[in-house]
């Protein structure tokens, strides 16, 4: 009998798996997933930006892991020899509306420990000579990593360390007994005295597996990138970031460096057909009729269907796409929005219409689910790892 098993080999999942090794060495420890590799879901599919955590709600749990995390990513990169850039992050202002809000983010980032600088029009354009904004705050510790590179490393340090990470193993059933969990897979079934679920997309589905009460669903927001031309790739040397709606969960269309050396353009956030479908046009009849049946949807689309609607004009458009862009980079014409390949946020939506802001956790006797675990989730993934393993090992015991 296993003492854990882990569903999904994503960021979160390997991190967890880490860090039971570590704090319990010898511990028999297995990571399952569906797909032919680790990190091909939201984990391959992200912006790779290590955030800095200015965003989240004091004495959140994304506040505090986010910090954490960010930390704790680039001393992983660094043991790793895993190359990492910190180029800084500029939230530009381009409104009134927009620096009234830059300021209450700014407040917000204080109560949360996090170092930014203040910086005027004129300062903003000496930093950025391609970008317009009336203000901006500057993030100077945020970085840009390959998180599948991180992702990798977990996993093969938790090979290195007597676990074992199967791939091609999609859950069919959980059952949870007095004494143990079994798991039964397409590689076979296995016995474990823990179970921890951090299953991403499927996040709900596994929840239910176990015999959860799950009373949210998990919703597919599909972000669509572009890049810029080669020509463009010295646009800007900081990340540019808009400032968010606080009414909404996302972060809106931003400027990106990459790792290697590219500069994208993105995301927006489209209601998804297919929870796992990255290329365009992708449906998955059964992803659209688990959220079109809960009434938690349809209550979030009501109360943003204006939003909603513009998201949806402007990833059929990409003059639309644009003109986000250009309110901060008016130099961008639509030649420089280039194909790039798309991402999907699993985002848990609670049956009342609202979408669950903080990192979410569910536990029977035997199970722990990450049941939303959206961004910052790949920055925050080592901390949150931590936490999940000091509950999985009360569930073990001395």
């Amino acid at each position: 009998m296993e003492d854990v098993v882990v569903i999904g080999a994503g960021i979160v999942g390997l991190a967890t798996a880490r860090a039971l090794l570590r704090a319990r060495p010898g511990l028999s420890v297995t990571v399952l997933d569906k797909a032919d590799d680790v990190a091909t879901a939201q984990t391959g599919h992200n912006s790779g930006v290590i955030h800095a955590g200015i965003y989240y709600a004091p004495g959140s749990l994304k506040a505090r892991l986010c910090r954490a995390g960010e930390a704790a990513t680039k001393a992983f990169c660094e043991e790793h020899d895993i190359p990492y850039a910190v180029p800084g992050k500029l939230v530009v202002a381009t409104d009134e509306l927009e620096v009234e809000r830059l300021r209450a983010l700014g407040e917000r980032a204080a109560q949360n420990g996090i170092e930014l600088e203040p910086v005027d029009g004129a300062r903003l354009r000496e930093l950025e000579p391609h970008v317009n904004g009336l203000e901006a705050l500057l993030s100077p510790a945020t970085g840009v990593v390959d998180f599948r590179q991180v992702a990798r490393a977990l996993a093969a340090g938790i090979v290195a360390a007597g676990g074992r990470v199967v791939t091609r193993a999609e859950v069919r059933a959980i059952a949870e007994e007095a004494s143990a969990v079994r798991v039964e897979s397409d590689t076979g079934a296995l016995r474990a005295r823990a179970l921890v679920a951090c299953a991403g997309l499927q996040a709900d589905r596994v929840a239910r597996l176990g015999g959860l009460d799950v009373d949210f669903r998990i919703v597919p927001f599909r972000g669509e990138y572009y890049q810029l031309p080669a020509t463009k790739a010295d646009l800007v040397s900081h990340l540019i970031y808009p400032v968010p709606d606080p009414d909404l969960p996302f972060l809106g269309v931003h400027l990106s460096p990459t790792i290697d050396g590219r500069i994208t353009v993105g995301p927006n956030a489209v209601l998804g057909l297919s929870r796992e479908g990255y290329p365009r046009g992708a449906v998955r009849l059964r992803d659209v009729a688990s959220y079109a049946s809960f009434p938690g949807i349809w209550r979030f689309g009501r109360a943003n269907l204006r939003t909603g609607l513009a998201e949806l004009r402007d990833s059929a458009f990409r003059s639309g796409y644009l003109r986000r862009v250009q309110k901060y980079a008016p130099s961008l014409t639509v030649e420089d929005l280039l194909p790039y390949p798309a991402g999907i946020r699993a985002q848990a939506i609670t049956r009342d219409g609202r979408s669950v802001e903080d990192f979410l956790l569910r536990s029977a006797a035997r199970q722990i689910h990450v049941c939303n675990a959206p961004s910052p989730a790949a920055t925050s993934a080592i901390p949150i790892g931590e936490m999940v393993g000091r509950e999985v090992l009360k569930v073990l015991g001395p």
